[in-house]
Order: structure tokens, then sequence, then C-alpha cells
């Protein structure tokens, strides 16, 4: 028995060392998020419309019904699609876990309170020193936004708040592969950021959990677009990394496997498949 549980865990190993880490089988420059929400569609993509000011794309209709609302930012895709009734924990961001804040870069702080006032929100209440000043809003659905005064516009972040630092940093580098950057103090505490992509600007930040947090795993996720989603799912079994939907298709010319990180926060992995011209 030990004999063969430890061959199984050779063989799984040798898997891993044999595949690559599907951060390196990205075909776009950066992720795209995703988030659901809860309230009426017509509000919430205003907000992120009008008031973040993502340019809009065209909306896709979802296999089996339901339609994807998408903006673009940079080389990156925001995705919304509606929760129906389900009702997911919310509140400071250090008493949830999940991915909880989406951070946006602008040149003008004037321009975004208009934005914002304009639109019937309250003026965000910026902090900070001339040139990097930053303020977090809630969306109408009451998830985070964070604004920041300063860098491209073209550029974002998203953070997750996690139960177990160094487990999710574990998941990130070594089984996603990103690049790890040197940890900053935040608002949030000690703050571990990972790039992105090849843009050393889009940034995934993670932050410790207050004890006794709640989880919010659906409300908001991350997609990677890759080249061979077959090899990340292979990986994903020998590193007993959960699979939430299995390898398959989505729709029409679309492969996907979906995963969870450490705390349930979806990442998944998509290949988009050619199709021969007959």
């Amino acid at each position: 028995m030990r004999s063969t549980l430890l061959f199984a865990v050779a063989a799984s190993a040798i898997v891993v060392a044999q595949t690559p880490a599907p951060a390196s089988l990205m075909t776009q420059d950066s992720v795209n998020v995703f988030r659901r929400f809860s309230i009426d569609r017509a509000k919430d993509l205003e907000f992120y419309g009008e008031v973040v000011a993502l340019q809009p794309l065209n909306a896709l209709n979802m296999p089996g019904g339901g339609q994807m609302s998408l903006f673009h930012i940079g080389t990156s895709q925001f995705k919304f699609t509606t929760a129906g009734n389900r009702v997911e924990p919310s509140g400071p961001v250090l008493d949830v876990t999940g991915l909880r804040v989406f951070t946006y870069f602008y040149a003008d702080e004037a321009a975004v309170t208009k934005a914002f006032t304009s639109h019937g929100y309250p003026a965000p209440q910026f902090e900070g020193p001339a040139g990097h000043r930053r303020a977090m809003a809630t969306d109408p659905d009451g998830q985070w936004v964070e604004l920041v005064v300063g860098g491209d516009s073209a550029h974002f972040e998203v953070g997750a708040t996690v139960s177990n630092v160094e487990r999710s940093r574990a998941f990130y580098r070594e089984f996603v592969g990103l690049d790890e950057l040197p940890p900053v103090d935040t608002a949030f505490g000690k703050t571990y950021r990972f790039k992105l992509g090849n843009r050393s600007s889009n940034i995934l930040n993670l932050w410790s959990a207050h004890p006794g947090a709640a989880a919010n795993t659906y409300t908001a996720g991350i997609q990677y677009v890759v080249s061979d989603v077959d090899s990340v799912d292979g990986r994903a079994k020998a590193s007993n990394v959960k699979i939430t939907q299995p390898l398959g298709m989505f729709g029409q010319g679309l492969k996907t496997v979906w995963l969870a990180d450490p705390d349930g926060i979806t990442n998944y992995f998509a290949q988009i498949l050619r199709t021969t011209q007959r």
C-alpha cells in the first residue's frame, strides 16, 4: 500500500514537472475577469460603462440562454453576467474571502468625481499623496472598486481576500506560474502581488482575511486564454487542484476547464479552437 502511494505521488510529480505552467501558455498579454451581479442589468452596466468609464463591447449570447456583457480595458475584457436571485456575502474587504476588489486607474481626479456625482453616487473620498491618490467605492451590487489617480488607464488590478496567504501564494506562483513581485503595505495590510500576464501593471493582489471571514467564491473570477487547455487539465489533476467544471466545450469554438484556488476562487482556462474553412 505504501509503495503504491509513493509511486502515485512520484508519477504525479513527474507529470507536473513535464507540464508547462498555465501562465506560460497564455495567448494574450493579460487575463480577463468576470463579475456576476444580482441587481438590474442596466444599472450595473451603466455604472461600469458611464461611471467607471470602461469601453463597452458587443454582448454575447450564452450557451443555454442569458447574455454576457463585455467591456474592454487595455488588452483585457471585463465580463458581466447575471447571478439571478442568488445573493452572496458582501461587506468590508477583509471580512469576506474571494476576488473582492477591482482597481482602475485615472489621470484626472475631478473627472472621476464628476462621473460619480452626475450619476447620483457619492463623491469618492480620495486619500494619499498627489499623483497616487486612492478612493474606495461600491458598485450598485455592493461590490468594491478602487479608484487610483495616477498610472496608465489601460492597466488594472484585482484584489483577493484569502484565508491563508502562503497557500494562495503557492497556488498562483507554483501552479499557475505567475511572476511574483515584491510585497507592499496597503490599506489591507501586507499585500502580495503577481503579474497577470506580460503587462507588469496588470496585477493580482492577495491579502489576509480577518479570522472567521465569510466566503464568496461566486461573484468574481479570473479567465486565462491559453494555447493548450488539455495541458492545464493534466497539470491540475496531477497537482490535486480542485476542478469545478471539467474539461469540455463551452459553446462553439471554446474549450475550457474551471479550477478553484485554495479559497475556491474561480480560475478558468479557455482555449479558442480554430475552425477549418470549407
